[in-house]
């Protein structure tokens, strides 16, 4: 081992490499010189620090137009400037609802009160010159409020093979906030758009309500949940054929009296299907007039998740027969 720290040592410090060690050290040395030079400069830099509305009287709801951050453009030494960037999370700036609140439900702080809320902040080398937005608007009211509907707007295809069986909502209203005119006029909240395709296994997305000026949402976001199932072809047998608008003291007969239907639906839903879930009619003011053998039929009831159907047959044969009252 001593072998090899000497072996080092020389390396380290033979003739070419002193002269290549010191370069070094008078190349760092003129880095950090060019460095403070610079960093002394002047420089603008965007900078972004929290908003707080404060003062809000208890009755009091702020409504809309509340902004989380503002951007602002400082001037200042580099150095300084360095030292704001990486900085702790910096305390918001405070706007007094009490002084920018009007009477019509809005409140308006200028670019200039926002800049000079800036400046109290800064060291007295630095200039807050310009902000975005360039002016925060913000609207309340006294708590009047209202329930509405939420409507989904939302393109959800799925695989050929798949459909959607369920859509679930974590809410299916919401209470909003707002001027007693905004609420007469408001009578439903829509979500934001949700697109997808190809949809094979089930989907839950958060999506948020479409906001609206001068109105808030509670909740703001809803979480939506769309349950898939797979499709598949099902015979349900023996579903009866029964006969409507037939005239008083009259009975329709068909042969067969009953039949098959075959419809296409989702695995989950396919084992719970009974022929009493389904009807098939012949209407007597079809055929009534017709002196052909045979009536058409048709499916008039059928659960809402079937997505496709059709009868074993589209005709069969009848005969009407006349009821005899006893007297």
């Amino acid at each position: 081992m001593a072998d090899i720290f000497k072996s080092i040592r020389h390396f380290l410090f033979g003739w070419a490499n002193r002269e290549f060690l010191t370069f070094l050290f008078f190349l760092l040395v003129a880095g950090i010189f060019w460095m403070l030079t610079t960093l002394n400069e002047d420089f603008e830099q965007e900078l972004r620090v929290p908003v707080r509305i404060v003062n809000v009287p208890g009755n009091v709801v702020i409504t809309s137009g509340e902004i989380d951050t503002l951007r602002y453009t400082v001037h200042d030494r580099g150095l300084s400037l360095i030292t704001y960037l990486y900085s702790k999370e910096q305390k918001p700036i405070e706007i007094d609802f009490r002084r920018y609140a009007n009477s019509d439900g809005r409140g308006y702080v200028p670019t200039a009160d926002l800049l000079h809320l800036l400046d109290k902040r800064l060291p007295a080398s630095a200039k807050a010159i310009a902000v975005k937005p360039e002016s925060q608007l913000f609207y309340y009211n006294n708590g009047e409020k209202k329930t509405v509907p939420i409507i989904l707007n939302a393109n959800v295809e799925t695989d050929m093979l798949y459909y959607i069986a369920d859509t679930a909502f974590s809410a299916r209203e919401v209470t909003i906030y707002a001027t007693q005119e905004k609420l007469d006029s408001i009578q439903a909240v829509y979500t934001e758009p949700i697109r997808q395709k190809g949809l094979q296994d089930s989907l839950a997305v958060t999506t948020r309500l479409r906001p609206i000026t001068g109105v808030k949402m509670v909740p703001a976001s809803i979480d939506v949940t769309f349950h898939t199932d797979q499709l598949t072809e099902v015979r349900i047998p023996g579903v009866e054929i029964r006969g409507v608008n037939m005239p008083q003291g009259k009975v329709l007969r068909t042969f067969p009296s009953k039949m098959d239907v075959i419809v296409v639906t989702g695995v989950m839903n396919s084992h719970l299907l009974t022929a009493e879930d389904f009807e098939i009619v012949a209407d007597y003011n079809q055929f009534s007039s017709d002196s052909a053998s045979q009536c058409d039929v048709f499916i008039r009831r059928q659960p809402a998740s079937i997505k496709r159907i059709q009868p074993e047959r589209q005709q069969v044969d009848y005969i009407i027969e006349e009821l005899i009252s006893k007297e």
